[in-house]
């Protein structure tokens, strides 16, 4: 809860046509806008005795509301309001694209737009619609069969939009949640889960919802009961390996992994085995590979339609790869040769730079551009994963000291085949997490440093300069321990006072807090032991430094600390205040010592 979220727009079922066609083009902009003129207009026809109308009129807000300097408007025409009553209408059509509506504000207004929606009361229809829906399948299955499909295919889709919106607002408000506990909306949503046989699309936004509700929920945990973990343990199980199933999979098994104090410690062993397979068989997917046979089946239905419209007359349809199906490609499973770490580890393989040919294929084309940034998402996890595990197994369960020394080639060389790596935040903050983790490890079991010196300068110049906090904190950490390992060396002199230098700079005039604290206990770690260090020490004239900053970084955490740093961090700059206190002392015994 609380997460920020990728956005995720769904185009509205109904199809405009005719006066709906200039609302729609008004809420996308393309005609003169005065004073919430689209707004006013749009929310007006909600009330319309048509049914047509009313479901124009939700078309036309679910486009407009991407728009983000129209909300602002909406919200102080209340558009919540007057939608939210809309989730009950008799149409089923408009209760569709009225959810569609919600969908979208949701998820681009954010977090105020969605606590601002929780206090207009759309909790309200909200779950009254999706336990109507619950029983509306629940009749469904006694309706002869033509009308059983069709009202059944419109009532899950009215459950997907809904379970949508109820994702959104929960993700964003701890009010939501709260309701959701209270009214029962576990028992609803775990139906329409158990449908997953028949629809996977209503079953992968009920597994999102619930990996949102399930986190850090003990009130909602109370509420499972064995038929409950059941239906989670049957979709988790699936045998269906299409993409759509291994995503569900994937995340049923991270609401699992929510409720793993409420699991029965005879099952436990059983459910992480099986979590554990889930993520291998994520894991062992080629993002790139995806892409490229995404768009040669894109390419070929194209080829094939077109040659069958001019070939054929009378088509049943069933040769043709419907767009569906273009995510059910099976994937090629890549044959992994051993690598110097173990089976354990397959996300190695992630951290990798994106396949280019997959890249060319999407940067082609603008409605596959986002693909891109996915991809490096799936980059930056894995250096986050890799961050972790090396901070946590044992260097033997790694691969030994040689297997470390080759993930650090390969962490250089990531870094070093990009001459404007410092542009890319993300990337930098990962990797430069992952390199602090595995020299950390390296040097507490005294192994060798494989990348030099020079490089690790050339990384902390780029990276000090980054807004992004974490990268300044990782960069100043990684020089703080190649420091002082440089420091127990001999002829190391000049390198110590170049890191001395730097560190010092960026203590005393680093804006964060945080990172002038990481600075100054990168110093302590450098310059706390070893003959070069004491030398260099007195060549940098750090103890003087360090006396006449010592009254700044009291009278800054003083001024700034409550106001802009939490407990946790206000706790470690006390702690590195006291050892800057106990550090200088120190240096005036070495320099007392080194001038005598």
């Amino acid at each position: 809860m609380g997460k920020s979220r990728t956005k995720r727009f769904k185009r509205p079922q109904f199809s405009p046509t005719g006066d709906c066609q200039a609302e729609a083009a008004a809420a996308n902009g393309t005609e003169p806008e005065e004073d919430d003129g689209p707004a006013a207009e749009l929310l007006e026809k909600l009330q319309h005795p048509s049914a047509e109308v009313r479901e124009c009129a939700c078309a036309g807000l679910a486009r407009l509301v991407q728009q983000r300097p129209a909300l602002p408007g909406l919200a102080r025409r209340d558009a919540v309001r007057r939608l939210g009553p809309l989730l009950l209408d008799p149409s089923l059509a408009v209760r569709e694209t009225a959810a569609g509506a919600l969908r979208n504000l949701s998820a681009c207004g954010g977090f105020e737009v969605c606590d601002d929606m929780v206090t207009k009361d759309v909790m309200t229809p909200l779950v009254a619609l999706l336990k109507e829906c619950s029983t509306g399948l629940d009749s469904n299955e006694m309706s002869p069969q033509e009308k059983k499909d069709q009202n059944r295919n419109s009532i899950e889709n009215i459950a997907n939009e809904a379970v949508n919106v109820l994702w959104n607002i929960c993700e964003c408000s701890s009010r939501a949640v709260s309701i959701f506990n209270k009214e029962g909306c576990l028992e609803i949503v775990l139906k329409y889960l158990s449908r997953f046989s028949t629809n996977v699309d209503l079953a992968i936004s009920v597994a999102y919802c619930l990996q949102t509700v399930t986190e850090d929920n003990p009130e909602l945990l109370k509420s499972f009961s064995a038929p409950a973990l059941h239906v989670l343990e049957s979709a988790m199980l699936s045998p269906v390996s299409s993409m759509e199933y291994i995503l569900l999979k994937t995340l049923v098994a991270g609401t699992i992994w929510n409720l793993k104090d409420i699991i029965p410690s005879k099952s436990q062993a059983e459910i992480i085995n099986a979590i554990l397979k889930i993520l291998s068989e994520v894991l062992e997917m080629d993002a790139g590979e995806t892409v490229i046979q995404m768009k040669e089946t894109e390419t070929q239905r194209i080829k094939t339609a077109a040659q069958t419209e001019d070939t054929l007359q009378n088509v049943n349809g069933d040769d043709l790869i419907e767009d569906d199906e273009m995510e059910e490609i099976p994937h090629r499973r890549k044959v992994r040769r051993k690598t110097f770490i173990s089976d354990l580890l397959p996300i190695f393989e992630k951290t990798a730079f994106p396949n280019s040919i997959a890249v060319d294929v999407c940067s082609r084309n603008p409605s596959w551009k986002p693909l891109i940034r996915k991809m490096s998402t799936i980059q930056c996890r894995a250096l986050v994963c890799l961050q972790s595990l090396v901070s946590l197994l044992d260097v033997d369960h790694l691969g030994g000291p040689a297997a470390l020394q080759t993930l650090a080639q390969h962490l250089s060389q990531l870094l070093f085949s990009q001459p404007d790596f410092a542009k890319h935040v993300d990337f930098l903050e990962a990797i430069s997490s992952a390199l602090r983790a595995l020299l950390q490890t390296v040097a507490s079991k005294n192994i060798p440093q494989c990348m030099t010196p020079d490089q690790l300068l050339t990384l902390c110049r780029a990276g000090i300069h980054s807004s992004n906090v974490g990268v300044r904190v990782n960069v100043v950490s990684i020089l703080g321990i190649t420091g002082s390992v440089l420091a127990k060396e001999d002829g190391t002199l000049d390198t110590l006072k170049t890191i001395g230098c730097f560190l010092l700079e960026v203590a005393t005039k680093d804006p964060s807090l945080v990172v002038a604290g990481e600075a100054l206990d990168a110093l302590f770690d450098v310059f706390a032991d070893g003959k070069e260090a004491e030398r260099a020490s007195v060549q940098i004239k750090l103890l003087s430094a360090l006396k006449e900053f010592q009254p700044v970084f009291k009278m800054k955490i003083r001024k700034e600390g409550r106001a802009k740093y939490s407990p946790d961090q206000l706790c470690v700059l006390d702690n590195v205040k006291m050892n800057l206190r106990r550090f200088v002392a120190y240096q005036e015994t070495v320099e007392k010592r080194l001038t005598t």
